[in-house]
């Protein structure tokens, strides 16, 4: 059996150690991109702007927007060259690099841990330390759901999860709501759009907001291989273009998030979009305003990515970030830090 620790490696070594020739299609060359998302989450709302107001085109780009299905995914589909722009958590480029991969993470797409923690109304839960002893309804191995509250818990409270009887209740998606209104969970840990459906279905509250708590991160990068950047860069500057331009367009009116969102996530209420684009655009960081990576913000992901068990290791920042075509596009088209 894979343990824990060593499910995110496993996963990726087959594919990290593929070769990468090819990479370089006709249809790349001509302009044609594939991006692979892990899941489909609102906080990638760069990502949808860019494609529903037709940024991407505009910018050079015959863009295909894919849902790979989880954190880990999106990584052997560029590793392998099925897909050339990768949008997940910055963790797995680390990964895929140490197992022989060359990756580079090119653009900022959620900018802080857009992650709450929500409760029943009479909860006491309301900082890092009251999580000692209670049951957190996360999402399944692997997942920032588990990843963030086991961070926070060791970098901000300075405590050991199981030390202090923290225990994680693994469920599938949309579950974890349900289990803190029948009891099963003291807390649960998502993101949006889970947090107001939360509210507006169980009647739980966000109690925790881990934006606040952490600070700016690089929480979520659009990434691509080496020989991608090298052989097209033209199509890379014209993906960070549309995101630069996405972010600004969000920031100087909220509506745009509220409109993009409906279309994308068509079985969410508007009420719940609605009151998440409150969430979303309450804390500066979680739509960032600009693609850049800094360091500060890469240096803080790897403290959490190997607090939180995703990683082994860090690798430093001049060896996994790419920030050129990013500072283009924001001096072109983005919003000032």
């Amino acid at each position: 059996m894979i343990s824990r620790r060593n499910l995110v490696k496993y996963s990726l070594v087959g594919a990290a150690m593929a070769p990468l020739t090819g990479l370089r299609t006709p249809a790349f060359a001509a302009g044609k991109v594939l991006v692979s998302e892990a899941v489909r989450l609102g906080m990638y709302a760069s990502l949808y702007v860019a494609a529903d107001k037709g940024l991407l085109a505009r910018h050079g780009l015959d863009a295909e927007v894919s849902t790979a299905g989880g954190i880990a995914l999106p990584v052997p589909i560029l590793l392998s060259g099925r897909g050339q722009i990768g949008v997940t958590s910055p963790g797995m480029s680390v990964n895929a690099v140490r197992e022989g991969g060359r990756i580079k993470n090119i653009a900022k797409i959620v900018g802080g841990v857009s992650m709450w923690g929500m409760a029943r109304p009479d909860s006491k839960i309301r900082t890092i330390d009251d999580l000692r002893g209670k049951t957190i309804a996360t999402l399944k191995f692997p997942s920032s759901t588990i990843q963030v509250p086991t961070f926070a818990m060791k970098t901000v409270g300075k405590f050991d999860p199981a030390e202090a009887g923290v225990k994680f209740l693994e469920l599938p998606a949309g579950a974890q709501a349900a289990a803190v209104k029948d009891g099963r969970a003291d807390i649960a840990t998502a993101f949006e759009w889970d947090i107001s459906i939360g509210a507006e279905q169980f009647g739980l509250v966000p109690v925790l907001s881990f934006a606040d708590v952490l600070g700016p991160v690089c929480f979520t990068t659009a990434m691509a291989t080496d020989d991608v950047i090298a052989s097209n860069p033209t199509a890379i500057q014209g993906f960070c273009n549309a995101i630069a331009e996405a972010q600004k367009m969000m920031h100087q009116d909220n509506a745009v998030f509220t409109e993009v969102a409906e279309k994308y996530f068509p079985k969410v209420s508007p009420s719940v979009v609605a009151n998440a684009t409150r969430n979303f655009f309450g804390t500066r960081t979680a739509i960032p305003r600009n693609p850049t990576i800094s360091e500060a913000e890469w240096d803080r992901a790897m403290e959490l990515e190997q607090g939180g068990g995703a990683i082994k290791s860090t690798l430093p920042y001049t060896q996994m970030v790419d920030n050129r075509f990013a500072d283009n596009a924001t001096r072109q088209f983005g919003l000032a830090s």
